[in-house]
């Protein structure tokens, strides 16, 4: 039997023989360890404290400080008291196109949005559009797909990897669902328009932050309004908490119509329902979904 505390190579031996018989592939501590804490140097380590020489103020011509650059002696320091200029790598300063969204941008958003007169337009102050920072980490920006002609809209929330890849809205798995569902009542993307909420892809799919929703809510409300269809479909809980101004879950908000309200005032009967990324994977609610679209076709009937 090896010893309580092992001292010699061949005690350290039996013990750890013993370990790998038993199975034990980790080597645990009492106590949870901060791997990224940077290790105490022991008492015989340590350095002797050498004074820090400044240099002389003739050893080198002072740097010009370029526009916008902050001294070091204004730049913050971190919690530990280190400045963050002596940390590698640190950038100066925050580049813009990385800035927080703030309301400056919402409102530079919906001047522009108000300012198009057409679908065209729209979509050319979009694409110069830098107010919001999705643009930046997307490739394509994701306008719409469809007929801006048709009576039906439906509208989701943010496009994904195939999305933003071929610049359309609803296309991979998520698209040729949608496409079933559209023909099940008699329709295709020659007989509706197709948008989102957000027009760029959040990283990684992620959900986009109400920053960046509010954002955005401009450009989709007035491509509602420029569209003008008979009669909304709102695909997902983000597009209709969005575009009904409501905080209710999906689940409850699916199968009854609601109304969008344009900013000219032209009321919209709109009908939320399941998005086709959920019916995906939860294939079992695809018959809720199928009641809306009949509920959606006998609506485009009694309005035509």
């Amino acid at each position: 039997m090896t010893a309580a505390s092992p001292s010699t190579p061949a005690e350290i031996a039996e013990l750890l023989a013993f370990y790998a018989s038993a199975g034990v592939d980790d080597a645990l501590e009492d106590a949870p360890i901060n791997r990224f804490a940077e290790p105490a140097a022991r008492p015989a380590e340590r350095a002797p404290a050498v004074p820090r020489r400044e240099p002389k103020p003739e050893s080198r011509p002072a740097p010009v400080q370029a526009a916008g650059q902050v001294k070091a002696s204004e730049r913050p320091t971190s919690s530990s008291g280190l400045d963050a200029s002596h940390v590698p790598d640190a950038p100066a300063r925050v580049p813009a196109a990385a800035a927080v969204p703030d309301e400056a941008q919402a409102a530079a958003a919906r001047q522009l949005a108000a300012r198009a007169t057409t679908l065209e337009e729209l979509r050319q102050h979009m694409a110069a559009f830098d107010g919001c920072n999705l643009k930046f980490t997307a490739k394509n920006l994701v306008f719409a797909d469809g007929n801006p002609n048709a009576d039906l809209m439906l509208v989701g929330e943010a496009p994904g990897r195939d999305e933003d890849l071929e610049g359309l809205p609803f296309v991979g798995r998520s698209g040729r669902l949608l496409d079933r569902m559209l023909a099940a009542i008699g329709l295709d993307r020659n007989s509706a328009y197709i948008a989102n909420v957000i027009p760029w892809r959040p990283p990684g799919n992620r959900t986009p932050t109400p920053h960046e929703t509010e954002i955005c809510r401009p450009f989709i409300e007035r491509q509602i309004e420029l569209v003008n269809p008979k009669v909304l479909v709102n695909l997902g809980g983000p597009s209709a908490k969005t575009l009904l101004n409501t905080t209710e879950g999906i689940l409850r908000l699916r199968g009854n119509w609601r109304t969008h309200m344009t900013a000219s005032g032209i009321a919209i009967p709109a009908m939320p329902t399941l998005h086709p990324a959920y019916l995906l994977r939860t294939p079992a609610h695809k018959k809720l979904a199928w009641r809306d679209f009949l509920e959606v076709k006998a609506k485009l009937k009694g309005l035509a």
